[in-house]
């Protein structure tokens, strides 16, 4: 029986990260399909550097190609941009912050529309649109209402150091979600990017489950987080009423 080719190689690795709901280590990926180390690191090389995958930590999760592709990414409710546009417009003529609408994509949040102001603060997340969970405010107001989004986030135990303010400890975010679910409201303050600071609330589908987070970062020694908690707040929760009437 002749050895498979390349191609019929790169597809199993495909096959295997487009089944996994966390990053795939390389050794989880070679005993999934069977292949060298050396084989699967090398094609998964490639798979990078044409978006069909990425790194994500010590793993590797479906690239944003192959996403929108295959549909991988939990998305917004179909049809529900003219729903949230209009919100997200005022929300920033409100705020004049910027303002971003996230879903989650593997164990990071995915940025599916932004709006930006003149006078924006710089993030982390400017050219990629993508963030983790722990440690930003859009993250964590996914992860206090998708119950099964958090086991597989706190299955890894550990969390990237990000800031000197990024929360690692699985007990300290245990009780930071906690409180997101009392107030509906996430804050994340320099967590993620040096002098920016950021407040989210849940955005919830027909369905009655969380579809998306709504945020808005601004810079962290003049962002009047608590006017700004209400504001946000306010925003997503006439989204979810809009998306049921919808």
């Amino acid at each position: 029986m002749s050895q498979p080719g390349s191609l019929e190689r790169g597809i199993d690795i495909l096959l295997s990260l487009s089944a996994a709901a966390s990053p795939v280590s390389l050794a989880q990926l070679c005993r999934s399909t069977g292949l060298p180390k050396s084989t699967a690191h090398r094609i998964l090389g490639v798979l990078c550097s044409r978006a069909l995958a990425r790194r994500v930590g010590n793993g590797y999760l479906p690239g944003e190609l192959l996403e929108s592709m295959a549909g991988i990414t939990r998305a917004r409710v179909p049809g529900s941009r003219r729903v949230v546009l209009p919100y997200l417009l005022y929300l920033y003529e409100t705020t004049r912050q910027t303002v971003n609408l996230a879903v989650p994509s593997g164990l990071e949040a995915r940025y599916v529309e932004r709006l930006y102001g003149h006078n924006r603060a710089g993030s982390r997340s400017d050219g990629i649109d993508r963030a983790p969970l722990h440690c930003t405010a859009t993250g964590k107001a996914l992860l206090a209402f998708d119950p099964k989004l958090r086991e597989e986030l706190l299955a890894r135990g550990t969390f990237e150091r990000m800031t000197r303010r990024t929360i690692t400890s699985l007990a300290a975010l245990e009780r930071e979600l906690a409180q997101v679910r009392r107030h509906g409201v996430a804050y994340a303050q320099e967590e993620f990017t040096e002098g920016v600071a950021c407040v989210a609330a849940p955005v919830f589908g027909p369905g009655g489950r969380i579809c998306m987070s709504l945020g808005v970062a601004a810079r962290a020694h003049t962002a009047p987080l608590a006017k700004l908690g209400i504001s946000v707040r306010g925003a997503a929760q006439a989204i979810s009423a809009a998306l049921l009437g919808a």
